[in-house]
């Protein structure tokens, strides 16, 4: 159960919090009253549908914007200019020197601060071995993800920001990626992901928040928050082997040409769906999954 605005504890492990955060541009309340807690050591996710407050929520966390109202806190005090030392960030889209190798750009970025991480372990990190030599322009966009999360790492932060890392990957470099995110928090880091694939997020985070109109509308673990809002099964069929004219059992929902059922007792569904005429050829039973909870907390349309 989600806190009332501005009750909060201070647990000793908490790392970051975020105190009733409103962002407000001309016409629009991006950010309303946001608040949560990442402890140390977690993976913490932010997940929205578009224009949802997220990215708005992750620069101020990152002290890239000044919150309308509220606080962000690090270690139980406010953002200080110490703040960006002791963090990495990995942006959403980030520009890289031209005419630099991986090698350089790694080099430059470290220049930048006064505490860096170990180099080689870096490189063996990210494996970058094979391609430290080679021009930014011509890495590939797994190549060129693990490389913005070296530079991310370069400071030895202690906590990392992530900000949608895995968009525009193949499935294979996009797992290989989780696999990195996953050893970067055996080694003690504290992780702030933002993603819009939900089986990612279901993957690596301890716990998460999804914010939508600049609220927060859930927070926990995400196999916990999923248990609290759906049985325990789903059988899913197509639209077109419904009967026509035939209602739909109560919790039965149309969604992307096909029919769905959320149940916690499968024969008994399957009984009803003979009894009504429907063509149960081409049904699958599942379990529901963090997809199904974001659809059904943020809405099916589209939002630009």
């Amino acid at each position: 159960m989600l806190e009332p605005k501005g009750v909060y504890s201070a647990p000793v492990n908490s790392l970051l919090e975020a105190r009733d955060l409103v962002r407000v541009f001309p016409g629009v309340r991006a950010v309303d009253g946001i608040g949560f807690r990442v402890e140390a050591g977690q993976c913490f996710g932010l997940l929205g549908p578009n224009g949802a407050g997220k990215t708005t929520t992750m620069e101020m966390l990152e002290g890239i914007q000044e919150p309308t109202s509220g606080t962000v806190l690090y270690r139980g005090r406010p953002l200080d200019r110490h703040y960006r030392e002791s963090v990495g960030i990995q942006f959403q889209a980030t520009a890289l020197q031209d005419f630099q190798t991986v090698r350089e750009s790694l080099a430059m970025f470290a220049s930048l601060y006064r505490r860096t991480a170990d180099r080689d372990e870096l490189i063996r990190l990210c494996n970058l071995a094979e391609i430290l030599d080679r021009d930014t322009r011509k890495l590939s966009g797994g190549q060129r993800q693990r490389l913005l999360l070296a530079i991310a790492l370069v400071n030895d932060p202690d906590l990392v920001y992530l900000d949608e890392p895995t968009t525009g990957l193949d499935p294979q470099s996009r797992r290989n990626f989780w696999g990195l995110i996953e050893t970067v928090r055996g080694r003690g880091k504290t992780v702030v992901l933002t993603t819009h694939y939900m089986e990612e997020a279901e993957r690596l985070c301890d716990r998460i928040v999804i914010v939508d109109h600049g609220q927060v509308i859930a927070e926990g673990h995400p196999e916990r928050l999923v248990r609290d809002h759906f049985p325990s099964a789903v059988i899913r069929l197509p639209e077109s082997a419904w009967p026509p004219g035939a209602p739909l059992p109560p919790g039965g929902e149309r969604r992307d040409s096909l029919i769905e059922l959320f149940t916690e007792e499968v024969p008994p569904m399957l009984s009803k769906l003979e009894r009504v005429g429907a063509d149960l050829t081409d049904l699958r039973v599942a379990t529901p999954n963090l997809e199904d909870l974001f659809l059904k907390l943020t809405g099916h349309d589209l939002r630009s």
